[in-house]
């Protein structure tokens, strides 16, 4: 087929997929993808994008055809790789014009240049930057404009590879196109201050643009460009301009006021401009310390003196104060703890810090930071009066300081307090009868520890602050309940603690809504995180304050408030626990109704899972009255079919759990929800631990009807699971077979049988890895000891597969357990493997009398393990041994036992490893061989066992 009529098959197929019909868009776009592979395509996708007179949406999507044809096709090993004979004409026809009348299709293409170039550049394509730099010096505007666009993209991208050959290669290129884009964007620069002052605005507006895109380059160039920057007179010649430049367009701003078309783009300038410092200053500390006189001096006085007024705007500010603080902050910056071991360029940079930071200069940006910077604004305010919730939630966040004007003032703020704490303290403490002082104390609470005596301030001034009840007094109702949780965990002494809870139960029912939020933060952040909290100190206001708390989750409305207060709720739950209990009622009711309500808010869906989770431990078993609610709840959460379970699964498997440790029986309901652990086994890795302690827990409640309905499908999974899982995943499966065996003998061997005889293999063939191993001998004695009809079964079913004898097989066995015995380190585990070995005694069989010494030095081990003298009457006991269940006494801080606590309990009544005593096992099986052989044989089989450990045997067997 020839080009032609090849562009117009594809040019017609590119129209109907911009259709807005799906029946002719979806065929279409199916057609597309078979072509993607077709050699010629991408050529024809360049000249339909190339051809001007075609509609744009056809253009448009011819381009990102051809865009995602290069991150599939272009490279040299990819699978149905273009030919280098096309990717050769395609980088030619790329940079023929540089004419593109559509602004997005110009991004496009430049975008789509610089991805050939980072694979192609400058190797494969050595024309690309010349070609660039000649149509950029070009007089023709949008000639010049697009090749600069995509002299821009293909920099960035180039600056972006990280790899040592790459770098140099960028590094050669810098050094042969710096001077070019210095004086371009000098050029540039220079015509736009002409213009602009001129009033040609719209000449200014093209001047503009070039100029931020001139700097654009310069900045990946200066910054990514040079190993040794200090040393190369033009970068330091450009950054030292940087400040000249940012001072004439920060008055350009004030001149052309904030109605100029300009404006906006003057702005993204003057950002970029302090972007080129901070990033030079990151990435080049070192060479940086010529310019922090500068840019100390630049950055201080438009933020903190009189030179910024009418010139500076929000997100300037945030970048200067982010420039202080680098600075300040900087671990170049400082001496080392031992002046000797210091780098010179270190000392001279800490010199030229301190020689700035005088006692009047620290004063002055303290001063201002609190009484200036620390103010609300008349934005916040009318925020606080119309939208509190929003207003309250604002004031958290992470990252928020390298863009927001608040948290960045006081990040600042608290570097240079740690940092000239001497000189900013007694500033600080003689502000401190003005109102703003409060977020100042707050903020810097670790430093001022020993300088303020937070307890007396709190009772003689602060508690009279919060007595004043007038509307405007809540701004400082609000920064008082906020200071006081930044101090409580630094330093409050415990017995003021009840003082605060009945502050804290007056401003919960405070008439501003921002002031009750604080407090419920405050409440969160330190009494229940903090030190010194006791438990009985908070009980006597537990009852009013939970009401309230739960009052105020009903009055927010926005999601991120509910999530705050619940967080709040689950904070109290869990702290106070069982005592919860006479208070739930309330919060039981109203959670239905909000997870209902939540049903497009996936993240407070999450929150009120955390809130069940510590409600059910709170509730005990009590928690089966909430079923109706939880057991829909964990259905939907933990359901992979479901779209939610994305953001839901991994707090919902949590709350399954301790739905289940807590539940006082099984029901149908909780039982039907199991449905949906096949998916979760085959799908999660990282949540296979909390799903198998969850496949435990229906073991421990109720394992007859668990494993009579799923024991089978659970076999399947675990088979599955074995075939690739690490060894610690498949110690994880094994151990669930375990518990299966140990509660359930007869019925866990009966629904694990197909796993078994890879356990039997394992053993058999000495498994390398000691935890596996001890797992392994760990089922197999389960079965040995409990069902031991089966354990003949297998023998047999395995002798008949490798073709061995029995008995053979089983010697190989007891040989490999013998030997392995070091692998188990659980006494448990070792108490079992001796009472397993020891129950194929008394026997006559051969091979079983032949390993007879193996078996006893076992059964010594397990001895020593587990028997304690009795100083009184110098006898021997089974230390494993339980009798019956006694409740445990508990202190304050311990957790009450949970229902499968006392299930494990009960259970472990009737596991032989705690039901029998092993001296007088060790005791009866030997008496039985006795009488088995008579005296005279048992005495020759004894005779096999070392004299040494036939003493030891006695002493434990005496007096029985």
């Amino acid at each position: 087929m020839d080009m032609d009529s090849a562009s117009s098959v594809v040019l017609q197929t590119l129209t109907q997929a911009t259709s807005q019909d799906t029946a002719v868009l979806k065929p279409a776009e199916e057609q597309l993808r078979q072509w993607e592979t077709q050699p010629g395509f991408y050529s024809v996708l360049l000249n339909i994008f190339n051809n001007h007179v075609l509609d744009v949406n056809v253009r448009w999507l011819a381009v990102l055809y051809f865009k995602n044809g290069i991150d599939r096709y272009w490279r040299r090993v990819a699978p149905h790789a273009l030919s280098e004979e096309e990717k050769t004409s395609l980088r030619a026809g790329l940079i023929t014009n540089f004419n593109e009348p559509v602004n997005q299709i110009a991004t496009q293409i430049a975008v789509l240049i610089a991805k050939v170039a980072r694979l192609d550049c400058p190797r494969q394509w050595p024309d690309l930057i010349p070609i660039l730099l000649e149509s950029v010096k070009g007089q023709d505007g949008l000639q010049q404009h697009r090749a600069l666009l995509t002299f821009y993209h293909v920099t960035k991208t180039l600056a972006s590879k990280r790899l040592a050959q790459d770098r140099r290669l960028f590094q050669d290129l810098a050094s042969g196109i710096y001077s070019f884009a210095c004086s371009l964007w000098s050029h540039h620069t220079d015509c736009f201050l002409q213009q602009v002052y001129a009033r040609d605005e719209a000449a200014a507006l093209n001047s503009l643009e070039r100029t931020l895109l001139s700097l654009k380059v310069l900045r990946k160039l200066t910054v990514h460009g040079f190993q040794e920057p200090q040393q190369n007179m033009e970068v330091m010649g450009f950054l030292n301009a940087v400040f000249e430049r940012l001072k004439q367009f920060l008055e350009c701003c004030r001149q052309v006021g904030s109605e100029s078309v300009c404006r906006e783009k003057l702005e993204k300038t003057i950002i970029l401009y302090t972007k080129v410092l901070l990033d030079f200053l990151e990435y080049h500390p070192y060479a940086f310390i010529p310019l922090i006189q500068r840019s100390l001096e630049f950055a201080v006085s438009y933020v903190f003196t009189p030179a910024g007024e009418g010139v500076t705007f929000e997100r300037f500010i945030v970048q200067c104060m982010n420039l202080i603080k680098m600075i300040v902050k900087n671990d170049a910056y400082k001496p080392a703890k031992n002046i000797d071991d210091s780098k010179p360029e270190s000392l001279e940079a800490h010199k030229i810090k301190t020689a700035f930071f005088t006692h009047p200069t620290l004063t002055e940006i303290g001063r201002r930071l609190v009484s200036h910077y620390f103010l609300l604004t008349e934005e916040e305010l009318t925020m606080w009066e119309e939208d509190p919730e929003s207003f309250a939630v604002e004031e958290a966040g992470g990252d928020s300081w390298k863009y927001s004007l608040r948290p960045c003032t006081e990040v600042l703020f608290l570097d240079i307090f740690h940092n000239y704490s001497q000189t900013l303290t007694p500033v600080l403490l003689d502000m401190v009868q003005n109102l703003q002082v409060y977020n100042a104390v707050g903020l810097a609470a670790y430093e001022l520890f020993d300088s303020v005596d937070f307890d007396q301030w709190f009772k003689n001034q602060l508690l009279g602050e919060l007595q004043v009840t007038h509307h405007r007094y809540k701004l400082i109702r609000r920064r008082v309940i906020w200071l006081i949780g930044q101090w409580i965990s630094v330093k409050f002494k415990s017995d003021l603690r009840p003082l605060l809870y009945e502050l804290i139960l007056g401003l919960m029912q405070d008439p501003d809504l921002v002031v009750r939020i604080e407090t419920a933060t405050t409440l969160k952040l330190n009494i229940l995180l903090g030190f010194g909290f006791l438990t009985e100190q908070f009980l006597p206001y537990l009852e009013s304050i939970f009401g309230l708390l739960f009052q105020l989750l009903q009055q927010v409305t926005e999601c991120d408030t509910k999530m705050q207060v619940l967080h709040v709720i689950s904070c109290v739950i869990e702290r106070v626990n069982i005592q919860i209990r006479p208070y739930a009622g309330c919060l039981v009711q109203y959670l239905p109704l909000l997870w209902k309500q939540s049903e497009e808010h996936n993240m407070l869906r999450c929150a009120i899972l955390t809130t069940l989770i510590h409600l059910v431990q709170g509730l005990g078993a009590e928690s089966k009255n909430l079923y109706p609610f939880l057991l829909p709840v964990i259905q939907l959460s933990t359901d992979v079919t479901q779209p939610p379970h994305i953001y839901l699964l991994e707090d919902g498997l949590e709350l399954w759990l301790v739905t289940l440790e807590n539940s006082p029986a099984i029901t149908p309901e909780l039982l039907r929800i199991f449905q949906n652990m096949s998916a979760l086994l085959e799908l999660s890795a990282e949540n296979l631990r909390t799903c198998f302690q969850i496949v435990n827990a229906y073991i421990y409640l109720a394992a007859t009807e668990f494993l009579q309905n799923y024991g089978e499908s659970l076999c399947r999974s675990f088979c599955d699971l074995l075939k690739d899982i690490t060894n610690e995943g498949q110690v994880q499966v094994l151990k669930v077979v375990e518990i299966a065996l140990k509660v359930s003998p007869v019925l866990g061997t009966h629904v694990f049988q197909s796993l078994l005889p890879a356990v039997f293999r394992g053993i058999v063939d000495g498994e390398r890895y000691p935890v596996v191993m001890s797992t392994y001998l760990g089922i197999m004695g389960r079965v040995l000891l409990q069902n031991a009809g089966f354990f003949s079964s297998l023998l047999t079913q395995m002798a008949s597969e490798c073709s061995q004898e029995m008995d053979q097989l089983l010697g190989s066995v007891i040989e490999m357990w013998v030997d392995r015995m070091d692998n188990i380190t659980q006494p448990e585990r070792r108490k079992l493997s001796s009472l397993a070995l020891l129950s194929l005694l008394p026997s006559d069989n051969s091979v079983i009398q032949d390993k007879f010494c193996g078996i006893i030095s076992i059964s010594l081990e397990a001895l020593h393990d587990v028997m304690t003298e009795d100083p009184e009457t110098g006898t021997y006991k089974d230390c494993m041994l339980m009798s019956h269940f006694e409740e445990p006494k508990l202190s304050e801080e311990e957790e009450p036992p949970t229902e499968q606590d006392k299930r494990k309990k009960l259970l472990a009544l009737e596991d032989p490893v705690h039901s029998v005593s092993l001296q007088q096992f060790v005791y009866d099986k030997l008496k039985a061989q006795q009488a088995l052989l008579g005296d005279e044989s048992f005495g020759a089989l004894m005779e096999t066992v070392d004299t040494e450990l036939v003493r030891q045997l006695q002493e434990f067997l005496q007096g029985l």
